[in-house]
């Protein structure tokens, strides 16, 4: 499903290059549960963010579903990204001036979905994670874990094949990010490969394989 060759990620200043990413190759294959790990600044975010091509590699080959996206323009990146990817933040990324139900059914209208198509399809995310008593509120009115939840909801509304998640735990405590990561086990179970980003050994024990960042360099998959 994925295929990275040789990417690397730097910014020049004046006086010298600064490498964020340096000689990644990594291999995805559909169905996975990946895990990336490393310490902070270890280029673990840059590398999701090139990943679901919301960032462009420096240096190197990317290539999604056997399409070279390092060579694609940004509209047809754009289309790629829009129609493949799931992604969830750390920082929820909720739309304060809409509901749940709105937020949620966003992604739906991005991609022209027709009216009664996103009213079946939201209602079976509210359903799924209970909250349909909560589809009118505004995130503010809302608790953290919910608030991921209903980010998570809006990442997978359009069966994404691919689903990255930036540390989707990091603000919930343990038994909310529990059962957010037991959520994932079985979306994964259902096809969807899934990327995330973790600090934390426990999460990545759900997935089903662990690679490790140091530097802006792979030392271990």
């Amino acid at each position: 499903m994925i295929k990275i060759q040789d990417v690397d990620k730097y910014v020049d200043s004046k006086f010298q290059r600064v490498f964020i990413l340096k000689n990644i190759n990594l291999s995805v294959k559909e169905g996975e549960f990946l895990s990336i790990m490393g310490p902070s600044g270890s280029g673990k975010s840059t590398l999701l963010n090139i990943i679901g091509m919301l960032d462009k590699p420096s240096a190197g080959e990317y290539f999604f579903l056997d399409e070279p996206v390092h060579r694609f323009r940004e509209r047809k990146t754009s289309e790629l990204h829009k129609n493949y990817i799931g992604f969830v933040f750390q920082a929820y990324h909720l739309i304060d001036e809409l509901t749940v139900y709105e937020n949620i059914e966003t992604p739906l209208l991005y991609r022209g979905v027709k009216s009664k198509e996103r009213k079946a399809m939201v209602a079976e995310m509210l359903d799924r994670f209970n909250m349909v008593a909560k589809k009118d509120l505004f995130p503010e009115q809302l608790s953290g874990g919910q608030q991921q939840l209903v980010g998570i909801a809006r990442a997978i509304i359009g069966r994404p094949k691919l689903l990255l998640a930036d540390e989707p735990t990091g603000n919930l405590h343990t038994e909310q990010g529990d059962e957010i990561m037991k959520l994932f086990k079985d979306l994964n179970k259902e096809g969807m490969t899934i990327i995330q980003v973790t600090h934390s050994e426990r999460n990545s024990t759900f997935g089903s394989r662990v690679v490790k960042l140091e530097d802006g360099a792979i030392i271990s998959q």
